[in-house]
């Protein structure tokens, strides 16, 4: 390859720290390093370059280094799930004033879901706070679940296939098509999923719910909050149908402005 176009090593490195960063909610010199394969030192001034540039922050609180809002800009012009900003943002704050809990809506990104927007800045309980563009696993997610319970059989069968070869701990539930198709099963009569994060203090629960259209997910949403605080139950009972609600408002949303659009 002539040197005028070698890809340049350290613009690689800094992007595959933004690629790690925007898989975790924040992580330390050491995990980056560990994920892209480069000495911790190396990986402290490629993550230093990136805070003085202004796309990631170091946080003071545990000094794990997060992605800034500075971030989005690099999407500027890529309108995937573009909607989502304008009709599904709106009903999500009025949800998260309600309930206080953070609330996310999701999609399918490949073999996991990507929250493509979130109230856990808004949310005074979110304990551990996700940022839009985070992934969360299909099989131990309750967005990924309601997603694969309510998908069609050939999107979920092409997943769950994806998902069988993979040695990851969170896809062992692919090889095991019984009880992988028990809790699919019990998702769509109850008409939501749930999940449990063991967490040090109080585990988080998490509740999610489909947005249909037609034959196709449009999106999830998903509510987390401290078991330790909600019982199970009454979670069920306080917030399930104000996230069902929530749901029917943005499709309606997403219908009108769909049947609104010129011919």
């Amino acid at each position: 390859m002539p040197d005028s176009t070698r890809p340049i090593r350290a613009l690689m490195r800094g992007l595959d720290a933004l690629a790690v960063l925007n898989l975790r909610n924040g992580a330390t010199v050491s995990e980056v390093a560990s994920e892209i394969g480069l000495p911790r030192t190396t990986t402290y001034r490629v993550l230093e370059t990136l805070c003085e540039a202004g796309y990631v922050f170091r946080d003071s609180a545990d000094d794990r280094y997060r992605l800034t809002i500075k971030v989005r800009g690099l999407s500027d012009g890529f309108d995937d799930e573009a909607w989502i900003g304008q009709i599904a943002r709106p009903v999500l704050n009025d949800l998260c004033r309600d309930v206080v809990w953070p609330v996310a809506i999701a999609t399918p990104s490949g073999a996991a879901m990507i929250v493509r927007e979130t109230t856990d800045h808004r949310s005074p309980l979110a304990v551990e706070r996700y940022a839009a563009g985070s992934r969360v696993p299909l099989l131990a997610s309750a967005a990924g679940r309601v997603f694969l319970a309510f998908c069609t059989s050939q999107q979920r069968d092409a997943l769950v296939d994806i998902l069988a070869r993979s040695a990851r701990e969170e896809d062992k539930l692919a090889r095991n098509p019984s009880e992988l198709g028990r809790i699919l099963n019990e998702t769509r009569a109850q008409g939501y999923a749930s999940a449990i994060r063991a967490r040090r203090v109080s585990d988080e629960i998490s509740l999610a719910v489909p947005i249909l259209l037609e034959d196709r997910v449009l999106a999830c949403l998903t509510l987390r909050f401290s078991a330790s605080a909600v019982p199970m139950k009454v979670a069920l009972d306080r917030f399930l149908p104000k996230l069902q609600e929530a749901g029917r408002a943005i499709r309606q949303r997403f219908v009108e402005q769909h049947d609104a659009r010129p011919e």
